[in-house]
């Protein structure tokens, strides 16, 4: 099953880097898509301290932040994963958010015609099926970040 997170404001890089870090820690979550605006282009011109777009660190690895997290999507297995979540939310987000589960899908988990046409006839490991873009290279907008193996 998938949720939506939608918090009441956009979130900030820092607040979506600890967001982000405290849902990987939970076991049962198996994807995560955050979307929203673009950071403009003119940010480069603003001073550090304000700029949010910037290299973030999820799960040990880097990662660019492109966008402006307006929303999340998490794609998880069992509903009372939904309690852990929503206590991870609390902690990070404290002007408030609501979870959505009106839809069954909010990731898509079969190969779409978008699909076809950005990557062809290829076999496609199931974390890459639904996050096609037309418009923009792979490497530009999506970032795989593998879970820790516990064996």
């Amino acid at each position: 099953m998938d949720i939506e997170i939608f918090p009441y404001r956009v979130l900030g890089s820092d607040t979506t880097e600890k967001l982000l870090n405290d849902l990987e820690v939970i076991e049962d979550v198996k994807r995560t898509v955050i979307q929203g605006p673009r950071f403009p282009k003119t940010e480069e011109t603003l001073p550090p301290q304000y700029r949010e777009r910037r290299v973030i660190q999820v799960n040990g690895e880097d990662l660019e932040l492109k966008v402006k997290t307006g929303r999340i999507f998490v794609e998880l297995t069992m509903e009372s994963t939904i309690k852990e979540i929503e206590e991870v939310c609390k902690k990070n987000i404290p002007y408030g958010f609501d979870i959505n589960q009106d839809r069954t899908n909010y990731i898509r988990k079969v190969k779409t015609v978008s699909d076809s046409i950005k990557y062809g006839e290829a076999d496609l490991p199931d974390e890459l099926i639904g996050m096609t873009d037309q418009y923009s290279s792979f490497e530009d907008h999506v970032k795989i970040i593998k879970k820790d193996d516990f064996d």
